[in-house]
Parts: structure tokens; C-alpha cells; sequence
């Protein structure tokens, strides 16, 4: 794969080897660098880490540079309006029968700071049951995820690199399946 003056081309020869059963891919605002989300296991909470891997888009051939670890089936991958951050939506078992092993109430959102090239892990939060989708405000100074079991969006407040829940919950009509915000 190669991008040029925006144009995306395709060459066999240079697949990227991300990780287990790549999911989502995101791109930061500056284009410098996509994020993959991996959810392993098929694309199904196992109760297992998971990975993000890092592609440098200015590297001739592009490649991944890292793998940042993160936690059980990150179905959701969305990067800020700012490009300081990106979240991973994990659904951590939360979907399956409470007497499995990895059940948890709730899913984890995974937040991941950018510095240029280099993406770290810097905190969790916990969401609603069977996270799958994110969108951050327009400003990034919010954080709104979609709990697919429990019909409801949760907000979370951003401020620099911390995520941290409001307690606000918004019941919604139907459940959310998937989430997009911003330009498009």
C-alpha cells in the first residue's frame, strides 16, 4: 500500500502484517500515522489482550512500527479532532453469560496518548455493556460511546489526556450498533 498526494494505491508485495484479525482503522488528523485495531479471537471478546498496532504513513514503504497492547476485543477505534488521542471501545466480556470466566458488567474504553509517532496507553475507563462505537464532540472535549445492551450512550469528559466518566447516561430508542463523528 502506498498513499500519494492522497491517492491510495495497492501493492501486494507491501501487506501490513498487523495482529489478529484487524477491525478498524483510524487516521490522525496530521496524516502521519494510522492506528489498527486488532480484536483477535475472530473479532470476538475471549477474555485475552489485545492490540493496536502503529503505521507510520510517511515511511517509504508504509509499515507498522508498534503494537500497543489494550484490552479484550476492541470492536471501536476512534482518534480526536485534536490528534492527541485515540480510544479503543473493548467490549471485555461484557457480552457473555455472567458465569464465564472473563465476564465483566461492562465494557473498557482504552485510552492511548500521540505523541508524533509514538502512541502509549495511558488509562481506562469503564462503559456500558457491549461497547461498539465511539465519537468524540466536535471540540474533543467529550467522549460519547455506544452501549449496545444497555441502549444508552455514555459521556465522557476529556480534558488534556484524561478520560474519566460524567455519569451521565443517555437512553436511546434502539441500541447502538456502530458511531461516527466529525468530518468525514
Amino acid at each position: 500500500m502506498a498513499i500519494d498526494n492522497g491517492k491510495v494505491t495497492y501493492d501486494k508485495k507491501n501487506d501490513l502484517p498487523a495482529n489478529n484479525f484487524p477491525y478498524n482503522v483510524a487516521i490522525t488528523p496530521n496524516g502521519k500515522i494510522a492506528l489498527i485495531a486488532n480484536t483477535g479471537n475472530g473479532g470476538s471478546s475471549d477474555g485475552n489482550v489485545d492490540t493496536v498496532s502503529v503505521v507510520d504513513l510517511e515511511a517509504k514503504p508504509i509499515r507498522i512500527v508498534d503494537h500497543i497492547t489494550v484490552g479484550d476485543s476492541p470492536e471501536g477505534l476512534v482518534i480526536s479532532p485534536k490528534g492527541n488521542l485515540a480510544v479503543t471501545i473493548e467490549v471485555s466480556g461484557s457480552n457473555r453469560p455472567k458465569d464465564t470466566w472473563y465476564y465483566h458488567p461492562g465494557g473498557t474504553v482504552s485510552v492511548l496518548r500521540i505523541d508524533g509517532k509514538n502512541v502509549t496507553r495511558v488509562g481506562a475507563v469503564t462503559v456500558g455493556a457491549l461497547p461498539e462505537g465511539a465519537a468524540f464532540s466536535a471540540d474533543g472535549n467529550y467522549l460519547y460511546v455506544g452501549n449496545f445492551i444497555d441502549s444508552d450512550l455514555s459521556v465522557l469528559r476529556v480534558v488534556g489526556n484524561q478520560i474519566t466518566d460524567t455519569g451521565d447516561r443517555f437512553k436511546l430508542p434502539g441500541q447502538p450498533a456502530s458511531m461516527r463523528g466529525g468530518p468525514q
